[in-house]
């Protein structure tokens, strides 16, 4: 196929290995003799085999062997340069997703079976929060399995996103995507496509210049909040309730804090609740890594217990500055719209001392949810 139509092609397939293992002689042998790998192929134009990748971070894959040690695999093309190869799960880790990223890799080539999970990790969601929070194009491609609520592709650069999300219930069948991808400078590798500051000014500029804007992040709040917690994600929650039109909001898991500045936009119909969460802690249900997040999420009703749950619907939209320090560089931002439409971040500012800030405005649906992504990958193993 690669060479009839000219082009380059990566598919995902499983790959059976003998024993012992080339790349790694002396790793003890599988109890069935071989090694067999989830595994990206890659074929160049002229349809000669160029790359293949062993998935490392498995998400309970009985059928397959975990490498003895990540791999990380690349291939040139004339046309792009450099990609990356990872696949599904390896996405949440740093090898040898980050490990691509920090090599200079700009253009990371993803297949993928998830199963979407909001208000955090829905497939488009993540996908799109990586690309943005990485500084680099990655090209989703999920498989469509409604039991599991698997679905959601596309290609992303850190300047566009093009998607498909299939809804329950519409015909299974494939989606093209095509898409003008820009080759992206690998010296850039690793850094946010926010605006790069270490002065604390970074947040006054370039948000937006009209009446109904908001002032830059909020002091903390005073005590007469009420925080309280909520599971999301499986994970112990603190939040805090936006009950007014506009306001000043913080809240803390320990000493990591989430600001939030909002105003929310008058509309007609349903009245809905909001919440700012912060976790900070290790996340150990369907995989273990550690986190620190901010989020804002539409509640499920309008009873504080229902924070966190999942929601795919909303009717409020709100201009907002989201913000929080963290102890790590790695962070991935999203906006989630109602109907699981993507919007892009209207700014998105990093500065030296771990303060990230994202400000949004202008919302085309009700807000799902606005978050930033913190991964902590260096307390993994703790």
């Amino acid at each position: 196929m690669a060479r009839r139509y000219n082009l380059y092609l990566v598919a995902n397939m499983a790959d059976l290995q003998p024993c012992p293992l080339q790349s790694a002689p002396s790793s003890s042998c599988p109890a069935d003799g071989r090694w067999q790998f989830n595994t990206d192929v890659a074929f160049s134009s002229d349809g000669l085999l160029v790359a293949r990748y062993h998935k490392y971070n498995l998400f309970y894959e009985r059928a397959f062997d975990k490498p003895p040690q990540p791999e990380i695999i690349t291939f040139d093309t004339p046309f792009a340069g450099k990609f990356g190869l990872i696949i599904c799960f390896d996405i949440l880790f740093h090898d040898p997703t980050v490990a691509l990223v920090e090599k200079g890799v700009r253009q990371l080539i993803f297949p993928t079976a998830w199963m979407s999970k909001l208000p955090l990790l829905d497939s488009i969601q993540f996908q799109r929060a990586f690309s943005l929070g990485a500084n680099v194009s990655l090209l989703a491609a999920n498989i469509r399995y409604d039991p599991l609520n698997m679905s959601g592709s596309g290609i992303y650069t850190p300047f566009s996103a093009t998607y498909h999300h299939a809804k329950t219930g519409e015909p299974e069948e494939g989606r093209l995507l095509v898409a003008r991808v820009p080759v992206l400078d690998p010296l850039w590798a690793g850094q946010g496509v926010a605006t790069e500051s270490s002065s604390s000014s970074a947040t006054d500029s370039g948000y937006c210049h009209q009446d109904s804007c908001i002032d830059p992040p909020p002091p903390p709040v005073p005590p007469s909040y009420v925080t309280f917690t909520s599971s999301m994600m499986y994970d112990p929650f603190k939040f805090i309730l936006l009950n007014n039109t506009e306001d000043k909001l913080q809240v803390c898991d320990g000493a990591f804090c989430c600001r939030l500045q909002y105003k929310f936009l008058p509309q007609d119909g349903s009245k809905e609740l909001y919440a700012l969460g912060a976790f900070a802690g290790t996340h150990v249900v369907n995989g273990r890594y550690a986190l620190q997040v901010c989020a804002v999420v539409r509640c499920a009703d309008l009873e504080a217990g229902s924070c966190g749950q999942e929601v795919k619907e909303a009717e409020s939209k709100m201009e907002f500055v989201l913000e929080g320090t963290f102890g790590t560089r790695y962070v991935y931002p999203s906006v989630l719209a109602s109907g699981v439409v993507l919007e892009q971040p209207q700014t998105l500012e990093k500065t030296a001392d771990g303060r990230v800030t994202m400000k949004h405005w202008n919302m085309t649906g009700g807000l799902v949810t606005a978050c930033l992504y913190g991964r902590m990958y260096h307390l993994d193993s703790e």
